[in-house]
């Protein structure tokens, strides 16, 4: 462990002199390496979130040259100017030569610029401040809070080795790479980031199911009554039939739009864990796209909490967390946005929307609907804190199974140790009690020692 790990040289002192480092190692997950961020003071898992499992640089450099880690990270916080920039898959190895935008960015940035641990892609570190939007498209991804980035100290030729005040360029580069286009979902679905990094957690609140408030703004659309039971599949009739850009569209122009634009560019604050954001986000697409499980999917990998994880089965039938973590959305829903009233002899008015339940198609009275509402989230609450307890007994185990392994290696050293040492005291007894040859004639002529 540890032979990767950077020295304070190495890096800007800008990182190095504050307080905000993890250790990660390396996890095998279902075929699937994963990296999972480790607390310096206790080797328990480590979160971004998270400040007690935070350490300084020292501490955390010597947990990861003396413990079971493979590298460190840097936390990014609202309390720090530093803006991580992560290129993915720009940078051939065998000759350090950078392709695709990289080499446009770096130049634009002329920062602090590092090799990932990969050695595939590159992070340009900056001090600036992110626009608001969303945080990634493409090879492309743009931090400056809640995230953690592994730091290797490899630094690129040619770059400034301290962390230089870009927030013109830095604005320049997210227009360009990641703002352009925001309006569409560019069905292609989001890389895997290897610098930015986020722990395996779970859990909702408040705005995971705040159906009735998305809509408050626009009154009087009917809305398809379908009901979800088989927790999963939906009926052609309960899909909106938008199109990825006007679901964006209308999301973000409802009431509650701010919120659907704090999570879409991968803004977890104020939820408890990741994957509450997760759900949270896509129970919002759940009713905008009436259940879609495909469009749902679509968008989320196009957000800002896109992950790996996303993609990792965790259950034993063979789910993936994104799968279940749809599913498990869809089965709470009984809302849904239908952008063609005339089906339900509406008023025809394209920019208003009525919200009713599958049970009930009159007028809810308010309070009811607050206590349905408030009765969702508890439910949600519990279903994913579940699943975050599932996730922390699989890691618990991962880590049972690696320091059995560990004992069990130094209990053979242990009785390696002590065969070679009974052994050898065992030669020297009989060298101490068995007198030699020459000493017993000598006993037998003075008769010393004879009975």
């Amino acid at each position: 462990m540890g032979t990767g790990v950077p020295a304070a040289e190495a890096l800007p002192e800008g990182i190095v002199s504050r307080d905000q480092w993890l250790c990660w190692r390396t996890q095998e997950r279902n075929g699937k390496p994963t990296k999972v961020p480790v607390n310096p003071h206790t080797g328990s898992f480590g979160s971004a979130t998270d400040s007690g499992s935070w350490a300084s640089f020292e501490e955390a450099r010597a947990y990861a040259i003396d413990g079971a880690a493979d590298g460190m990270g840097f936390v990014f916080t609202d309390e720090d100017p530093i803006v991580g920039v992560d290129l993915d898959d720009c940078r051939v190895p065998e000759t350090g030569t950078l392709t695709g935008v990289a080499p446009a960015v770096v130049e634009t940035l002329v920062s602090y610029t590092e090799v990932s641990p990969s050695g595939t892609g590159v992070h340009v570190l900056v001090e600036a401040t992110l626009p608001d939007g969303r945080n990634r498209r493409g090879s492309v991804e743009i931090y400056e809070t809640d995230r953690f980035f592994t730091v290797t100290g490899d630094h690129v030729d040619g770059t400034p080795l301290s962390i230089e005040r870009r927030h013109d360029e830095l604005l320049e580069v997210y227009t360009e790479h990641i703002a352009t286009g925001d309006e569409t979902s560019g069905d292609t679905p989001a890389e895997t980031t290897e610098g930015a990094t986020r722990e395996p957690s779970s859990s909702i609140s408040d705005e995971a199911t705040d159906l009735s408030s998305e809509t408050a703004d626009a009154p009087d659309e009917p809305i398809d009554e379908t009901a979800n039971s088989n927790g999963g599949s939906t009926s052609s009739s309960s899909r909106s039939d938008l199109g990825d850009a006007e679901l964006l569209e209308r999301a973000r122009a409802a009431a509650n739009g701010e919120k659907f634009s704090r999570l879409w560019r991968g803004d977890t604050s104020g939820y408890e864990s990741h994957s509450e954001a997760d759900m949270a986000l896509c129970a919002l697409l759940a009713f905008w796209s009436g259940c879609d499980e495909s469009q749902i999917d679509r968008l989320f990998r196009e957000s800002g909490l896109m992950r790996e994880k996303w993609d990792e089965p965790h259950y034993a039938d063979g789910s993936t967390y994104g799968e279940k973590t749809i599913e498990r959305v869809i089965a709470g829903t009984d809302e849904f946005y239908d952008p063609n009233p005339e089906s339900e002899g509406g008023s025809g008015h394209e920019d208003s929307v009525d919200v009713r339940t599958s049970s009930d198609t009159t007028q809810a009275d308010p309070d009811v609907e607050a206590t349905i509402l408030r009765l969702r989230e508890e439910r949600d609450a519990l279903v994913a804190r579940e699943q975050e307890h599932l996730e922390l007994i699989d890691d618990l185990r991962a880590q049972v199974e690696r320091l059995e392994a560990e004992n069990e290696r130094l209990h053979a050293e242990l009785d390696e140790l002590r065969e070679t040492t009974t052994g050898a005291d065992a030669g020297t007894d009989t060298e101490a009690t068995t007198p030699s040859t020459a000493t017993r004639f000598w006993q037998w002529v003075t008769g010393d020692g004879t009975e």
